[in-house]
């Protein structure tokens, strides 16, 4: 299955959720099984290309933050 293919499956998956059901589905693949990773990056993906500049700088700056804490060393 190429990428093209993957996305297609992933969206046909959840295009017909009402909004209740596509937040359980983002929530549940959080943190759980690796292989929803994909899953989650086509989402964020949809919703990247349809977000403003403004907004996605604000993505990528608390994506920068949450980084820099999971770089730190744990205190004792």
């Amino acid at each position: 299955m190429d990428n093209l293919d993957l996305r297609q499956a992933i969206i046909r998956r959840v295009q017909d959720k009402p909004l209740n059901e596509l937040t359980e589905v983002i929530e549940s693949s959080i943190g759980n099984d690796e292989r929803a990773l994909p899953g989650l990056g086509v989402l964020f993906e949809m919703i990247w290309k349809q977000i403003e500049e403004q907004e996605q700088a604000r993505l990528v700056t608390a994506l920068h933050t949450q980084l820099a804490r999971f770089a730190q060393p744990a205190t004792n």
